[in-house]
This record gives structure tokens, C-alpha cells and sequence, in this order.
């Protein structure tokens, strides 16, 4: 599914970002563009509702990852809201891996959280 990404304001130095579809290797940039463009107006906080968003790959994290770096340059803060549950088992899965390589490619990672994801889809339907 490609990706949109709604962007809107919610106060002074207040973001939110929905992104709408699947967040992978594909449609990655479109998120970074959006996230890149917020950014630049130095926002306290950028607010992630990922209600429509259905899949995230390793691609995807790394976007996020990189947006919290960036925050925490500027002492702004990142959070997230309506994590479907799909996307809230790749959170609870990042949670677990420790700091040490786990996996031996990016492919081997997204091969994990799809199958992840896919089987959080069929628990919940």
C-alpha cells in the first residue's frame, strides 16, 4: 500500500504526523520528507498517530529513530498514539533486542517483522 502522510498543527511547536498505509523501503522517504520538513521549524514535539498506519519495516524504524535523535538535540520529544497492534509488536519486539546484533542483515530483520506483524494481524481479526 503507498504511503501519505497527514500533517497538521495542534499549537505552538506541536506536530502531529499520520502516516497512512505501510512505512518500508518503499515509501520510506515520503515520512522522512514530511519529518525533515517539521524539523527545520524546531517542534517541542512531533506526535506520531499511527491509526492508519498497517506495516513498518526496519526502513521505517530507522526514520523514527532518527527523528528522536533529532529531537533530543533541541530538547523536543517524540511520541506515539493508536498503535495498531501490528505496529505496537515490532515496539515491544525493539524493546527486547539488546544492544548486541541480533540479526546479520536488514533483510533478515524485515523478513522477522513481517512475519511478527503478520501474525499480531491474525491474533486480532
Amino acid at each position: 500500500m503507498p504511503l501519505k502522510v497527514k500533517s497538521t498543527t495542534r499549537g505552538a511547536g506541536v506536530f502531529i504526523l499520520s502516516p497512512i498505509g505501510s512505512i518500508d523501503a518503499h515509501t520510506h522517504s515520503i515520512l522522512q520528507e514530511t519529518v525533515d520538513d517539521i524539523l527545520a521549524q524546531q517542534p517541542d514535539v512531533i506526535i506520531f498517530d499511527m491509526e492508519f498506519a498497517d506495516y513498518i519495516s526496519s526502513t521505517g524504524i530507522r526514520v523514527l529513530l532518527k527523528t528522536k535523535k533529532a529531537l533530543k538535540e533541541t530538547d523536543g520529544r517524540m511520541v506515539f498514539m493508536n498503535l495498531q497492534p501490528q505496529i505496537q509488536k515490532v515496539f515491544d519486539i525493539l524493546k527486547a533486542i539488546p544492544s548486541l546484533k541480533v540479526f546479520t542483515s536488514i533483510e533478515e530483520l524485515d523478513k522477522y517483522l513481517d512475519v511478527m506483524q503478520q501474525a499480531a494481524r491474525k491474533q486480532n481479526n
